[in-house]
């Protein structure tokens, strides 16, 4: 703190814009393309654009959904109808091609760190410019934020003043989630090595290779990182000097071996407006409430539907590793993985092996489990996942950093972007979808608009009310709830998105596609609405 002052007080000239973004991700550019018309600066704190895509991708990395539900409303992919799913370098091509047809690349200041934020919006004026109970404008005419950034490692710190801040530097990546062990029983007890997915990122292929091959490989965790990580670990260690590598579970969820389920494409269960009609959503009128509960059996019977086909065409029995929760629970909470295709036929193989275990923690050799088993290894690998809640409250300045989650533990977004008690702020790519893209495009305009003046936001309290809603409903459906995941009511998320941009929300041609075609971002091009 005492060096940003320093740094501070030595810079006389604060350069002054009305839109600041953090992050070039998939989210910061799709909001530095909406927003371009205000010439926003762009903080990105590496030196390319990709967010997670670029520093938290493996090899092996590819999209989880078709390229045809992964892409802008109004830059398609050049082979859109190509049913295989793209390679993280794939999707980095098409955001950079993106990023450049519409020049956005001009707005990024690369190797520029967000370091500190302050709030000065009480500042410039005496007179109270907002209403008692009310948001206000995005864009006030005066400075509301001030940013501290720290460019290319240089101590010297440059400050910049913006009307509106926009923090799209994601949920993933940079703050990594790591176990707690009592004393003497974490990793410094461990002789091997031990790494975070975010670091073994980092690696090339032929450093992964090495550390991979011919080394007792644990990998802690089963979401799709890990399945990922124990592809490539069986790929490494094939042949006579191979060694198999054990995936260490306390957790299951439900995988997919692709997107067709006894023969019917998988849209049909979930992402159209008649599958989702099925499912519980916010703000529904006592009518709709009513018909849902009456076709919950419904509800549970597709899920049990997918559940069966699973179970019959993947080895989950035979490994153990069939959840005990309804598939439904993992697709409302964004956390559906889409299985590579060796992984099996490498567990087949004894290449990947499985430990349920609920607490575990480090010896000299490896591993040791609470049922006082112990498991050699070489080398650990912890795909437990980001903590970018903590990452944001690091961030922001008191007292908002204590506002960014609720007691749940969830961020308590408007529209998944705006947080009523902050101010002249909003936050994309922080609520999850079946395609987070999408959901930070559609978002990214509403929130241009809404700068834009063409449309007023509801009370704080009535914002509030609705964010909690949402959480409840959240709560109902999955016990996974704290991802903010909107997977099962997208389409009404988006339909209420839609109506306050002053949008049809029926986007389709005719009844029939509304009813039972999957939605997905060229449904929401503005030229349907010019």
């Amino acid at each position: 703190m005492i060096k940003t002052n320093m740094a501070r007080e030595q810079n006389h000239l604060l350069q002054s814009y009305k839109v600041g973004i953090i992050g070039a991700g998939i989210s910061g550019i799709a909001a530095a393309k909406q927003l371009s018309h205000y010439s926003p600066l762009v903080f990105e704190a590496t030196g390319s654009i990709g967010g997670v895509w670029k520093h938290c991708s493996f090899t092996s990395t590819r999209l989880q959904t078709p390229r045809c539900d992964f892409e802008f409303s109004d830059f398609p992919w050049p082979e859109r109808d190509n049913s295989t799913f793209p390679s993280y370098q794939e999707i980095l091509e098409y955001l950079h091609n993106y990023a450049t047809h519409f020049d956005v690349l001009k707005f990024v200041k690369f190797n520029s760190k967000v370091v500190e934020i302050r709030y000065v919006g009480d500042r410039q004026t005496t007179n109270l410019d907002v209403k008692p109970g009310e948001y206000g404008t995005l864009l006030r005419g005066y400075p509301v934020w001030e940013v501290a950034v720290e460019t290319d490692h240089s101590t010297n710190l440059q400050w910049y003043a913006f009307e509106l801040l926009v923090v799209c530097i994601g949920k993933y990546g940079d703050v990594a989630r790591t176990p707690v062990f009592p004393p003497s029983k974490g990793e410094e007890v461990f002789n091997g090595k031990v790494l975070h997915t975010m670091d073994y990122a980092k690696l090339d292929k032929d450093g992964a290779g090495e550390l991979l091959r011919g080394k007792k490989v644990a990998i802690v965790g089963y979401k799709k990182s890990a399945i990922d990580l124990a592809v490539e670990c069986a790929e490494a260690n094939q042949g006579a000097e191979g060694q198999p590598c054990t995936m260490v579970i306390r957790t299951l969820h439900w995988t997919v071996p692709s997107y067709w389920i006894w023969g019917f494409p998988f849209f049909l269960f979930f992402s159209t407006r008649s599958s989702q009609f099925l499912h519980e959503r916010p703000h529904q009128s006592f009518f709709k409430s009513l018909i849902c509960l009456l076709l919950s059996p419904l509800r549970k019977a597709i899920s049990t539907f997918i559940e069966s086909y699973l179970v019959w065409k993947l080895p989950l029995e035979k490994y153990g590793l069939k959840p005990n929760h309804p598939f439904v629970e993992d697709y409302a909470s964004c956390q559906m993985a889409i299985l590579p295709e060796d992984f099996f036929a490498e567990a087949d193989k004894g290449n990947i092996l499985f430990k349920r275990a609920s607490n575990w923690w480090f010896w000299s050799g490896g591993l040791e489990f609470e049922d006082h088993t112990k498991l050699e290894a070489d080398v650990v690998l912890l795909a437990t996942g980001f903590d970018g809640k903590k990452k944001l409250q690091d961030l922001l300045p008191h007292p908002f950093s204590s506002l960014i989650t609720d007691s749940s533990g969830i961020m308590p977004l408007y529209r998944g972007t705006i947080h009523p008690l902050i101010p002249n702020m909003g936050f994309v790519g922080y609520i999850e979808s079946v395609s987070n893209l999408h959901t930070a495009e559609l978002r990214s305009i509403w929130l241009a608009r809404l700068a834009d003046d063409r449309f007023k936001l509801p009370s704080i309290a009535k914002m509030i009310e609705q964010t909690n809603e949402e959480m409840q409903v959240m709560k109902r459906t999955t016990r996974f709830y704290k991802r903010h995941c909107i997977s099962t009511y997208s389409i009404n998320h988006s339909d209420e998105i839609c109506e306050e941009m002053g949008w049809n929300p029926l986007r389709k041609k005719n009844w029939l596609l509304e009813a039972f075609s999957p939605y997905n971002s060229q449904d929401y091009h503005e030229k349907k609405d010019a």
